[in-house]
Parts: C-alpha cells; sequence; structure tokens
C-alpha cells in the first residue's frame, strides 16, 4: 500500500493522455472526410491519425488499464463499496470498445474506405465525453444514481441529434 498513492498519480495521468487521443482523434476524422478533396491536407491528417493513435492513444490505453487492474489489486476492499464500481468499470469497458473503434476507423480511412459522414464523426466524438462524466461523477460521489445516469445519456443524445439532423 506504501506504492498505491503513486499508482493512482499514473494512472490519473494515464487516463488524462488516452482521454486526449479519445477527444481528438474523431475531430481529425471530421477534418479528413470532410477535406477528402484536399490530398496533401489528408495525407498530414492521415500521418497524425495514424501517430495520435499508435504513440498516444495506445501506451495510454495500456497504462490505464495495467494501473487500475494494479489499485484494485491493491485494494480490493474497492469491491465492496458499492454499485458504484461496477458501474465505472462497466462504462470504462465501453470506453475501451469506443478506444477500439477508432482505430478501425483510423485504418478505414487510410485505406480510403469508410463511408461515415463528417456529422456521424462529430456526434461519435461525444461519446467520451459523456463515458468520462458518468466515470468520474461515480468515482467521485463513491455513488451510482439511475436518475443522473438516464438524464446525462438523455442530454448527450439531443447532443447527437442536433448534430445529426438536417440543417434547413
Amino acid at each position: 500500500m506504501q506504492y498505491y498513492s503513486w499508482i493512482v498519480t499514473f494512472h490519473i495521468m494515464s487516463v488524462m493522455s488516452w482521454m486526449a487521443m479519445l477527444f481528438y482523434l474523431p475531430r481529425l476524422f471530421v477534418y479528413h472526410v470532410e477535406y477528402a478533396h484536399k490530398k496533401e491536407f489528408v495525407e498530414v491528417v492521415k500521418i497524425q491519425e495514424y501517430k495520435i493513435y499508435t504513440f498516444i492513444g495506445l501506451p495510454a490505453f495500456w497504462a490505464t488499464l495495467i494501473s487500475g487492474v494494479a489499485m484494485l489489486s491493491l485494494n480490493p476492499i474497492l469491491f465492496q463499496t458499492g454499485f458504484w464500481l461496477d458501474a465505472k468499470l462497466f462504462i470504462a469497458l465501453l470506453l475501451s470498445v469506443y478506444s477500439f473503434s477508432l482505430e478501425y476507423f483510423r485504418v478505414q480511412l487510410a485505406c480510403n474506405l469508410c463511408t461515415k459522414s463528417g456529422k456521424f464523426f462529430r456526434a461519435y466524438n461525444e461519446v467520451p465525453t459523456l463515458l468520462s462524466i458518468l466515470i468520474v461523477t461515480y468515482v467521485i460521489v463513491k455513488s451510482f444514481s439511475w436518475l443522473f445516469t438516464l438524464l446525462m445519456v438523455g442530454l448527450f443524445a439531443l447532443i447527437v441529434f442536433m448534430i445529426m439532423k438536417p440543417k434547413k
């Protein structure tokens, strides 16, 4: 337990780096799709997409996962603190799936096989924001609220609807 605070610190820093990739990569996808007609620009964006995922996002994901497992191993009493941890771990699993989906879209875009629109990636970019709000809230208040969770999901559904609706 003497190293627990160091592991928590490393975990938070790893999460911050991972989240930077999760927030920024879909924005690059928007530029990639919306400026597809500018070949030189797209080639630069492809390099950025590759580097942010490979050299920032993926190592930060693994550092987050390893430090998270270490924290739970050193402090198993957390499993007895209520449903909030289960909810947090489930949301973290969803965030992990989202992270790997970004690599799928990155490869599709790199091979010019992606048919998604800029609007899709703008809406998709809201996913990590919602999930991170839920995770941070569960961890800080050490509680789970169906009402809060449903309100947040509803709010983000409205945001996505506004992004995806056709312009007049």
